[in-house]
């Protein structure tokens, strides 16, 4: 019977889930807003929807959603259009927040469905998900546990990763001292998750 896989290859994959989880993305730059605004405890639903949401993506993909994007191409491409124009706006909507530091009732973090369905529209995730299944996916017998064994290791990077990141919000607070200074930071927000989508744009040209 054919081996599942090597240690050297779960490395590998495990390497590969902690460097895309990790580095700056529009997920991980709403989770340090998130965790500056509203604290950590506030933001765990936000955490949980993230990396439990992509991890699910992640699978899907693997067991076949893939092949739809394969074969009509077009599908995908407005998934990543549609998907732009709402971190577009997303990042007009935190450049032009005023900076209050007392957070009103009717501003609240990302509860764990909203972020976990956020998964659908962030084009990075698609990039990761199915680059990951194009490289590691390695066996047609042994393909479904190749698939399994991927989303959990997403799990395990996506945990680590989200946990940091909304951490390091909570950090920045102590810098934070007034107004001026989070509006600052609200524009430096807005930057970053435009710039985040820079590469899919670049891709497509």
């Amino acid at each position: 019977m054919e081996e599942l896989y090597t240690i050297t290859m779960l490395v590998s994959i495990a390497a590969f889930a902690l460097t895309a989880t990790i580095t700056p993305g529009p997920n991980n730059v709403l989770l340090l807003s998130s965790g500056l605004t509203f604290g950590y405890k506030k933001t765990l639903p936000h955490v949980f929807g993230v990396f439990l949401g992509f991890a699910v993506m992640v699978l899907l993909v693997g067991l076949g959603i893939g092949i739809v994007f394969e074969r009509f191409p077009i599908v995908l491409k407005i998934l990543k259009i549609v998907g732009m124009l709402y971190l577009f706006w997303m990042a007009y909507k935190i450049a032009s927040s005023k900076g209050h530091m007392k957070i009103k009732e009717k501003h609240k973090p990302f509860t764990f469905l909203q972020a976990a369905l956020f998964q659908w529209v962030n084009p990075k995730g698609w990039i990761m998900s199915m680059t990951s299944m194009s490289i590691f996916v390695t066996s047609k017998d042994n393909s479904i546990s190749q698939v399994i064994i991927i989303a959990i290791l997403f799990l395990l990077a996506g945990a680590i990763s989200c946990n940091a990141w909304a951490m390091g919000g909570v950090a920045l607070k102590r810098f934070i001292k007034d107004e001026s200074h989070v509006r600052k930071f609200n524009l430096i927000m807005a930057i970053l998750l435009v710039v985040s989508v820079v590469p899919v744009i670049l891709e497509d040209l």
